[in-house]
């Protein structure tokens, strides 16, 4: 049944005009003619719109200015980078220069240093005033410019486009024939809405975006958002951890800029990757550096660090001072000997051996040349570790004749003895240090005869193989010997004297090593001709002169005043090598990880291969020794454990052989735990290359005669050695 559906209020039909009669004249229009002008308007608007595009109509003079000063800001900043490389290179061969200086025996090129340093300074005030220049206003040249650039991008770009399009689609139709349609159609549709988006009808207004900018637009990264206006970028360069005005107020502080006074600065505050931050600056006239120096520890107190965390240098005049700071204290962390990771023949006289860092991290090495040594502090002072430091490392060096008086009976100095690097070594004997000592004082007229032969007044590289090498004699706690009521106190002091002040022209040097920093313990007469010194921790400034020189602790250097205190840290002054600073002395340890006698062992190879192991050549101060007292001392002696015995460095090498093999055969019962065994398992636990038939011939040509019937556990008896027969005959080649 048909139902009445009322009409929509909003409804009103519309009835169809009649169609007018198509005269028979005019052109009938296809379905074809009407796309082609549709088309063709279509490609009216795209032209107008990229004609509006290509001009930059579309960026307003304010857009344009935004984009020319963010070009002369990328400028700027290109132009600051160049000049912060070139003061970087300009100080690192300024570094190299002083460095280089500290070993030429000619003297350091200080005209050449000051160049250097005055370069960077001057490149340090240039980057100074750019980075305070005031921008100028734009231009219109510039905005001109900046707007024929944008040109020239873009056509670029839409070149780049037209070029790309046919290579595009030539891949994306491979691609389609290779069995993925799917892509032809995607890039079909993306150009269909592209076209769409720039055929509409153009207003020249609020114009649609150009179809370059559509396709080439960059992706965005959300990890790397762009920075809002005012607001630090993530990658940006932190602030510099010193600024000018607190500069010049902690020196106003400290008394050192009057009030009518200024500082000129040359380099500004800049922090490095490691959070160090360097000023270059001029202190009034009416003051120095040097003055400056002696209020470190007042000045760092001003800037908020510790004295550990400030350096000052000279930096070419009196008054030029480079002011170096950090964040963090530079000895808060041990540092391994560089020795352990290259340990290498060291030339000690011309590159010096590495002992310490300083403040800046700087590997402090020192050259043993024409000086002598003091190393004290209190005990667990690390003064042990910092001598270890430096004659583990004159070891490296074969033209250095080491001769180590122990002050205890422990074994601590040992591993030089049992690698044969120590040419002398015995433990506490007054007696003996007093022939040693007499032995270097005769030995020293015959250096300084073979010098005069030579041409030379003293000791220098070329002839140090010439006269026999250098000899570096350490006393270690030489208050042993030194303390007011020891033996023979009165000779020793007077033979260490004459050597002190005399002696290390022809090239023998002492390394005094105490506990006792003391005035009666190292006399000033004694003290004044070491010319290295290292104090470590000590009790009061009394005791940090003594080390160091009178008045030194009232010019800062204060050994008494370390907080926190540290082991092997402590003041290194040694003006030979320009070094008057705080260091720490690089960690190496016997006890827990064996790494003396690791390197020692390096050190020996290194000295085996020059024919300068203890026993390799003809020792005058061993040979007076024995003729002074019968007994050698050399490489420790018959055991090698710092007790001088019978000479055993005049065997042949096949006797040596044959002591080795007895006492390898004594080790092997200790290890097997009875007193008899047989030659394989002794072979065995001795190792290395030696076999049974080997083992067999050393015993019987050593003294300890044929095999004999011995017990061995589950299997009887048994050819081989009791341990009396083996003791006895070592005991005769030793000679005891």
């Amino acid at each position: 049944m048909a139902t009445d559906i009322p009409p929509r209020p909003d409804y009103e039909p519309t009835v169809a005009p009649a169609a007018e009669p198509i005269s028979k004249e005019a052109p009938e229009f296809t379905r074809g003619d009407r796309i082609k002008a549709a088309f063709a308007e279509q490609r009216a608007h795209v032209a107008a719109r990229g004609k509006h595009w290509m001009s930059t109509a579309d960026l307003t003079d304010a857009e344009i200015i935004d984009a020319a000063l963010r070009e002369r800001e990328q400028e700027r900043a290109q132009l600051i980078a160049q000049l912060e490389r070139r003061i970087v290179m300009a100080r690192s061969r300024a570094a190299q220069a002083r460095q280089m200086a500290r070993y030429d025996d000619g003297g350091s090129n200080a005209a050449h240093i000051a160049h250097l340093e005055g370069e960077a300074a001057g490149l340090g005030a240039q980057l100074d005033m750019l980075r305070k220049q005031m921008p100028d206003l734009i231009t219109d040249r510039e905005i001109d410019r900046t707007r024929t650039k944008k040109k020239a991008q873009r056509a670029g770009a839409v070149a780049a486009g037209t070029l790309a399009a046919p290579a595009l689609l030539g891949a994306a139709a491979e691609q389609a024939a290779n069995g993925q349609p799917m892509i032809l159609a995607a890039l079909g549709v993306a150009a269909g809405y592209g076209w769409y988006l720039v055929s509409r009808p153009f207003d020249a207004g609020q114009p649609a975006p150009a179809p370059t900018e559509q396709l080439a637009a960059p992706v965005a990264d959300l990890t790397k958002p762009e920075p809002m206006p005012g607001v630090r970028d993530f990658n940006a360069p932190p602030p510099p951890a010193l600024t000018v005005d607190e500069l010049d107020q902690a020196l106003r502080n400290i008394g050192e800029v009057k009030s009518n006074e200024q500082i000129q600065i040359w380099a500004m505050p800049q922090r490095d990757k490691d959070g160090n931050t360097t000023v270059v600056f001029d202190l009034p006239p009416r003051t120095t550096v040097a003055e400056l120096k002696k209020k470190l520890s007042r000045l760092a107190g001003a800037l908020g660090r510790d004295v550990s965390m400030v350096d000052i240098q000279k930096a070419g005049t009196e008054v030029r001072t480079s002011l170096w700071m950090t964040d963090r204290d530079p000895f808060e962390d041990v540092r391994p000997s560089p020795l352990l990771r290259k340990p290498s023949q060291i030339d000690s006289w011309k590159d010096g051996v590495p002992v310490a860092w300083n403040k800046r991290g700087i590997t402090i090495h020192l050259a043993i040349t024409n000086k002598s040594y003091v190393i004290a502090g209190m005990t667990r002072s690390g003064k042990g570790v910092g001598a270890s430091n430096l004659v583990v490392g004159a070891a490296f060096d074969p033209r250095i004749n080491l001769r180590i008086v122990a002050g205890k009976n422990n074994g601590e100095w040992d591993p030089y003895a049992k690698t044969g690097v120590a040419s002398t070594y015995f433990k506490p004997s007054p007696e003996r240090l007093l022939a040693l000592l007499n032995a270097l004082l005769v030995d020293k007229d015959r250096r300084e005869a073979d010098l005069g032969k030579l041409g030379k007044s003293k000791m220098v590289a070329p002839v140090i193989e010439q006269v026999g090498g250098m000899e570096m004699l350490v006393i270690d706690e030489v208050a042993t010997y030194t303390r007011p009521g020891k033996p023979l106190r009165e000779e020793i002091l007077e033979a260490l004297i004459e050597l002190s002040a005399v002696a290390a022209g022809a090239g023998i040097i002492l390394v005094l090593i105490t506990q006792y920093p003391e005035a009666d313990v190292i006399p000033q007469a004694l003290s004044m001709n070491c010319g290295a010194k290292w104090a470590m921790r000590v009790e009061n400034a009394t005791q940090s002169n003594a080390i160091l020189g009178a008045g030194q602790a009232s010019a800062g250097r204060d050994a008494s005043k370390f907080d926190p205190p540290r082991p092997g840290f402590g003041w290194l002054v040694d003006p030979f090598a320009g070094v008057t600073d705080l260091a720490r002395s690089f960690d190496l340890d016997e006890d827990e990880r064996g790494e003396i006698t690791m390197l020692l062992g390096k050190a020996a190879a290194i000295r085996e291969k020059h024919g300068r192991l203890a026993g390799q050549w003809e020792d005058p101060i061993e040979r007076h020794l024995l003729n002074a007292t019968g007994l050698s001392s050399a490489a420790g002696g018959p055991k090698r454990d710092g007790i001088p015995g019978r000479n055993t460095l005049n065997h042949t090498p096949e006797q040596r052989m044959q002591m080795d093999a007895l006492r390898g055969c004594l080790k092997a019962m200790d290890a097997l735990g009875r007193d008899g065994a047989q030659l394989k398992e002794m072979a065995e636990i001795i190792g290395g290359s030696m076999t049974e038939v080997r083992l067999g011939q050393l015993l019987r040509d050593g003294g300890a005669g044929p095999t004999v019937k011995v017990e061995i556990p589950g299997l009887g008896r048994r050819n081989g050695y009791q341990r009396a027969d083996i003791a006895e005959a070592l005991e005769f080649l030793e000679g005891r």
